[in-house]
């Protein structure tokens, strides 16, 4: 976060509990009031547009206001960025705000140059319309389990509102949408976009497709704005030039203020922005990451971002992460932190259920126990293993643990011996020392017909015998 955002937010936020002061007993203190400015606390909120928004406290306070987030739906599923909009979103949602969760199933035929530097693959409209559907459901499970799960108050949520803008596309004649609309962007503006810039000046450039973009997610804001009365629009902070364009139009048809919140961009520990474009995208869907994956990515989270991490994608107290931090930091090895931080994201996204799952899988591969791999479905063990460690041996009698380590690719040939008599290896959990070792039903080959491989540390190799 820039200097300039923290300090628009904050001098907001302050400003905002300096106009709450009342005096109660003889001294003042600060009503207790929901408001998504708050969030500034947890660092949800990277930035507020326009920057001089005085007004938005105000007009955050005053009534529920109406607060969209989009997604474009240019794959199957969501990652864990869009999970922390949609997060974003819920808290705006259980401060009492009337939410949209929109889906761009017309703008994700344009595709959106922000954040790109080639341009996107042209997708077909049914390609889309299916990934919008599978969406839509991933939104409709996340935002009932937030309710099922998280919501522990009497009062009853606002629902949030799932829509698509292929509702009010389909029937928009081209020739009149931009005489009536196009009329209201300046070439200036649009030119100065960052977005733009940086393809304008890359090897490749920009279709013209891509540069009119910002017009098409302004004329949602527009829509949803004089449809629904919304006056806050949440994206991560490559959308900002998007949510400007936004801000423009609107301003200028309808003379009306409205605002931007931006949230920080999820990167990966080299500080890479986490997405498909970028091939490293953490997905919510449990048929491109599993439970067990998506558990493993919060598990292995470094120790200097997990405070971070607890307040942006989870909804405990603050007290309580402090809490929880001042535990890990006594005792890191116990990476307490991280199991909170990954046991919530399950529940949020995968349910009871997902969570049990990913628990039971996690148990099977590390813990001491080789009945907790036995107790697993031949289904668990293969998606606990994947294709790339998962491997399928003819079972003969007479194999040894040496031959069977070769034949399944998790030894050298010409090392193996050395390494297995140094106490490198590990069958279903139990160090084996001598490479001439028999195999034996009950013991190297568990009741479900797998062995568990462990070379070192973390090398895992699955075999199942066929």
């Amino acid at each position: 976060m820039s200097l300039r955002a923290s300090f628009s937010i904050q001098r907001l936020f302050t400003r905002y509990l300096q106009s709450q002061l009342v005096v109660q007993n003889g001294r003042q203190t600060y009503c207790t009031n929901s408001n998504i400015l708050t969030l500034h606390h947890r660092g949800v909120f990277n930035d507020v547009f326009p920057p001089q928004s005085d007004e938005l406290p105000k007009l955050l306070t005053s009534s529920p206001q109406s607060i969209y987030c989009g997604v474009d739906p240019t794959a199957e599923s969501l990652h864990i960025g869009n999970l922390l909009a949609l997060i974003a979103l819920i808290h705006c949602q259980r401060a009492g705000h009337q939410c949209i969760a929109l889906i761009g199933g017309a703008t994700a035929l344009i595709g959106d140059p922000s954040g790109k530097s080639t341009e996107r693959e042209s997708l077909h409209p049914d390609l889309v319309e299916r990934n919008a559907a599978s969406i839509h459901q991933s939104l409709q499970r996340i935002f009932t389990n937030h309710e099922r799960l998280f919501w522990k108050r009497d009062k009853t949520l606002p629902d949030i509102r799932i829509m698509n803008n292929q509702d009010w596309y389909k029937s928009e004649n081209l020739v009149q949408f931009l005489g009536t609309y196009g009329r209201f962007f300046r070439m200036g503006s649009m030119l100065s976009r960052q977005s733009v810039q940086t393809r304008l000046n890359s090897p490749e450039g920009m279709s013209f497709s891509e540069f009119a973009y910002q017009i098409f997610q302004a004329y949602d804001f527009l829509h949803l704005h004089e449809q629904y009365g919304c006056n806050i629009q949440i994206g991560g902070t490559d959308q900002l030039g998007n949510i400007m364009s936004g801000h423009d139009l609107i301003r200028r048809t309808a003379g009306n203020e409205v605002y931007g919140l931006t949230i920080p961009l999820v990167t990966s520990a080299t500080g890479d922005k986490l997405g498909k474009t970028a091939g490293n995208a953490v997905w919510i869907n449990r048929d491109k990451t599993s439970e067990f994956d998506l558990y493993q990515y919060f598990i292995r989270m470094h120790d200097n971002d997990v405070e971070k991490s607890l307040k942006l994608f989870t909804f405990l107290p603050l007290q309580d992460i402090d809490a929880v931090v001042r535990k890990h930091k006594a005792k890191p090895e116990k990476r307490k932190a991280q199991r909170l931080l990954a046991e919530q994201v399950l529940l949020l996204v995968h349910g009871e259920e997902g969570l049990e799952k990913a628990r039971r899988l996690t148990e099977a591969l590390y813990s001491s126990d080789p009945g907790a791999l036995e107790r697993l479905s031949v289904e668990e063990v293969s998606q606990l293993f994947g294709g790339g460690s998962f491997v399928e041996i003819m079972l003969e009698p007479g194999l040894t643990v040496y031959q069977v380590a070769v034949a399944a690719g998790a030894l050298p040939k010409d090392r193996g011996v050395g390494i297995i008599e140094d106490g490198g290896v590990y069958v279903n959990k139990q160090r084996v020392t001598n490479p001439h070792e028999v195999l034996q039903k009950g013991l190297h080959i568990l009741s479900n017909n797998v062995t568990l491989l462990r070379i070192g540390k973390k090398n895992y190799t699955l075999i199942k015998w066929v």
